[in-house]
């Protein structure tokens, strides 16, 4: 697989894996009234402030085949260092804290007298959420849906050192980019930078008209 589509698998199958779990994660920080809610919201955005490279050592220490957790996967068939799957991973975990913190924002700016009706008709806090806030959220649903595949797309140092940079397997944009400058094929390199800044340039410009800006304004403002 080419780079360039392969870029584009990694991050689509990340995007699921990091819309699920993040509106899961929200639903559950919203339901949370522990004094200490701060402490866990720092650690879902960690990945996002430290270095990619520490990030990926971190998984790498958890997935690897020497350690508990990794030789469980490697025993029931589900490798995840030097593979597709571990790509997966890594976009999937440096992706995560922008799309968590995106919907969060936008959670926290929708308008709650709608939420408090449907507590007093005697919704669920469940029916609540995923009838009423979601659909009130929608802008920042999709806003963090495609930041965070932009960033899927372009990351970098978690990805080489858990899944490795392997042709056609694990090699994506990013890491073909790097592999192309070090061989010296200069022009190659600028093929692949041409693609991933229009591919991204369109999706950020697709986000500003559909949503009229307004969430940028909000982030901004957050």
């Amino acid at each position: 697989m080419s780079p360039l589509w392969l870029s584009i698998w990694v991050a689509g199958v990340a995007l699921v894996f990091v819309i699920i779990g993040g509106l899961i994660t929200c639903f559950l920080m919203n339901q949370c009234r522990w004094n200490g809610v701060a402490i866990i919201d720092a650690i879902l955005t960690l990945p996002l402030v430290l270095p990619p490279v520490v990030v990926g050592f971190a998984l790498l220490m958890i997935f690897t085949p020497g350690y508990a957790f990794g030789a469980w996967l490697e025993s029931h068939g589900l490798g995840v260092v030097f593979s597709a799957a571990g790509a997966v991973v890594a976009s999937s975990v440096i992706a995560f804290p922008l799309f968590y913190q995106t919907v969060r924002s936008a959670l926290q700016s929708v308008d709650h007298n709608m939420e408090d009706v449907a507590r007093t008709l005697g919704a669920s806090e469940l029916r609540i959420f995923f009838t009423i806030s979601i659909p009130l959220a929608w802008k920042g649903i999709l806003t963090g849906s495609i930041l965070a595949f932009c960033r899927a797309m372009g990351e970098f140092g978690a990805t080489i050192l858990i899944a490795g940079n392997i042709p056609g397997l694990t090699r994506t944009m990013p890491l073909a980019i790097y592999s192309y400058v070090e061989a010296g094929q200069y022009m190659d390199a600028f093929e692949l930078v041409i693609y991933i800044c229009v591919l991204t340039l369109a999706l950020l410009s697709g986000i500003h008209i559909l949503t009229k800006g307004t969430l940028f304004r909000q982030i901004d403002h957050n």
